[in-house]
């Protein structure tokens, strides 16, 4: 271009001059005169100058005497107040703390098993029998000495108040019927252990034994598994740089990805432990039953409202523009909705947290202020552009 804006300066520098002054430098070239050709270049160098002048003036009438001109095409719209909710974009898991393998505490043969899978059962409910090798016998047995040991021990009471009889055998009396006792109830817990029982209300999610097959303690040998779909949270690990703006009451969206579904709830609870780990804190979110359709360990997207401006600006993303220094700007034209034709204004913002394709403008716009949006990347500070609409 450089190249081209030359060749027409020369071409008008010989047309200026006639053709003598070609003539006048090949003449100061043949002398071999250095102090010559320097006069000589200064003094085409000085014509140039006045030539670009001159060019720039008449261009510059061109340009407001054209109505031709092309000037940039932008759409725009006005910066208005609104409320900005910003949430925290975390995964977390289905927890419920009802949610248990039952095992048997006794060994033996599962005698019975009176539920099947999802069965909704009570608290203390009867699930399973276990054979108890002969503990009732021996219970029963037991109960009848300790009635035997309360009826020697209440007549020797009575003998004992009437100053008859000796006092240890009052006393030895008492102790039989004591020791009875406390042998006749712990035979009754050992007999219960027998017994499986529902530790809280649910439903039968797996029955894992079947009936006839022989259970002992310990791990292997769960019987039950039973669920609570009542009571059931999603867990999150929060990044301990939001500890300030993550507390129980906060609001949350939580989207079920496999369900298509999702419930606005509350924090429930936030751990008092950082995981040095991962530096993270974990957070408890209440859920809602829905309806039995939401299930433990299902994958859940947790969105935690952790900062609120109730009068924010607003603006896309993408017209946002940053200089050499850093700043960020954005243009600005007359917020005048009838003007067909404006001057972009660079305007240096300061921007705040973003959510999705928007950014919080912190200052830099007021409200009510026009702003570029299309075309924003190819105008110019002062320049004039045509606005095709205003939102």
């Amino acid at each position: 271009m450089k190249t081209a804006i030359y060749t027409v300066l020369f071409t008008l520098l010989l047309s200026s001059c006639g053709g003598g002054s070609e003539a006048s430098v090949e003449k100061v070239l043949e002398t071999n005169d250095l102090s010559a050709i320097r006069a000589k270049r200064s003094e085409i160098i000085g014509m140039q100058k006045d030539l670009e002048a001159e060019i720039k003036q008449l261009d510059s009438a061109i340009a407001s005497l054209d109505d031709s001109q092309k000037l940039p095409l932008v759409t725009t719209f006005k910066a208005k107040s609104e409320k900005f909710d910003h949430y925290l974009e975390l995964q977390g898991d289905v927890m419920s703390k009802q949610n248990v393998l039952i095992y048997p505490e006794m060994a033996g043969t599962l005698y019975r098993v009176y539920v099947k899978e999802g069965q909704k059962v009570a608290k203390g409910q009867l699930l399973a029998s276990i054979d108890d090798g002969g503990v009732g016998s021996q219970l029963a047995q037991m109960k009848t000495q300790a009635a035997l040991a309360k009826t020697t021990f209440e007549r020797q009471k009575r003998l004992w108040e009437q100053n008859i009889g000796s006092e240890i055998q009052y006393l030895q009396a008492k102790s039989t019927y004591e020791s009875q006792e406390s042998a006749v109830k712990q035979m009754q817990s050992q007999l219960a252990k027998s017994t499986i029982r529902a530790p809280f209300s649910g439903i039968i999610d797996d029955v894992i034994k079947d009936q006839g097959t022989v259970v002992s303690p310990g791990p292997g040998s769960e019987v039950f598994r039973i669920v609570n779909l009542s009571n059931m949270y999603v867990e999150v690990e929060v990044p301990e740089s939001h500890l300030p703006n993550v507390s129980p009451g906060k609001n949350v969206e939580v989207f079920f990805p496999v369900l298509g579904d999702s419930v606005s709830t509350k924090v429930r609870s936030t751990g008092n432990f950082i995981n040095p780990a991962n530096r993270s804190f974990t957070a408890e979110i209440g859920l809602p039953s829905k309806g039995g359709t939401i299930k433990p360990n299902l994958t859940a997207k947790v969105m935690i409202n952790d900062y609120t401006n109730e009068s924010a600006i607003l603006i896309p993303q993408s017209i946002v523009s940053e200089n050499a220094q850093g700043q960020q700007y954005v243009y600005l034209v007359s917020a005048d909705s009838s003007a067909t034709e404006s001057i972009a204004k660079k305007a240096i913002i300061t921007t705040g947290k973003t959510q999705g394709d928007y950014v919080e403008v912190l200052d830099g716009i007021s409200n009510g202020d026009g702003i570029i949006e299309e075309g924003a990347r190819s105008v110019k500070d002062g320049q004039k552009v045509k606005i095709m609409n205003s939102k």
